[in-house]
């Protein structure tokens, strides 16, 4: 008899034992891009569109979001999730959203985005600089809303003599994110970047085709554009 409840003891112990090792079930890895829309190809020299071609800089991306991670803001602090990230560099998806954009804007025959090859001639170059792209929230940990930011800085550059000719900002935030949606975060972070397109398309579209100037020392001052 107590051998008995000695091995009846024993395989308890290693049942309890086995319950117990089983933690919580890992969160499937969920990977998002942005931008589905195929990149496009180089600019065309051809005018029969009537539109003007672009040239898409590599992007200057602030470093702290230049990560795979999606980033959360909470107040001061970056929150990060090990189970949701973006599928490729983060500068690729953002490239590839905005020249979608760009390029379905009426007065943009083209656009191109770097790196191209030699021979591919455009009117204006496009540099931007993010500065912000991320979900953002209060800082107490108990907040289950908040909003979606995009920021950037840009400038346009006549190509074909280098002159600063317009430049500007766009700040889109689109409120109503509840924390912890990314697909929602995303979505939100599209629409802010389709926004910084079409900003960018009106600005292009005040400047019209490209007339360089006469005499380069008597530059006029670039063009400010801002959101309406």
């Amino acid at each position: 008899m107590p051998r008995t409840l000695r091995l009846f003891g024993t395989c308890a112990l290693v049942t309890m034992a086995g319950c117990f090792t089983l933690g919580r079930p890992t969160p499937p890895l969920q990977e998002f891009v942005l931008g589905q829309s195929p990149r496009s190809v180089a600019a065309a020299p051809a005018r029969d569109g009537g539109g003007v071609t672009i040239g898409l800089r590599r992007l200057d991306l602030a470093p702290y979001l230049a990560t795979t991670a999606i980033v959360v803001r909470r107040g001061s602090r970056i929150v990060t999730s090990g189970f949701r990230r973006w599928g490729e560099d983060p500068s690729a998806g953002i490239m590839r959203s905005v020249a979608a954009s760009l390029g379905a804007a009426p007065a943009i025959l083209a656009v191109d985005v770097a790196p191209w090859t030699v021979q591919a001639p455009h009117d204006y170059l496009v540099q931007l600089h993010v500065a912000n792209l991320e979900g953002v929230t209060a800082e107490d940990s108990t907040a289950t809303e908040g909003e979606v930011r995009v920021m950037a800085s840009w400038e346009i550059i006549r190509a074909q003599d280098g002159t600063l000719v317009a430049r500007g900002e766009t700040d889109h935030r689109e409120p109503g994110w509840k924390v912890g949606d990314y697909p929602g975060l995303v979505a939100r972070v599209e629409k802010g970047l389709a926004g910084l397109a079409g900003e960018l398309a009106a600005c292009v579209a005040r400047l019209g085709p490209p007339t360089p100037s006469a005499d380069s020392a008597t530059t006029a001052r670039p063009l400010v554009c801002r959101a309406p």
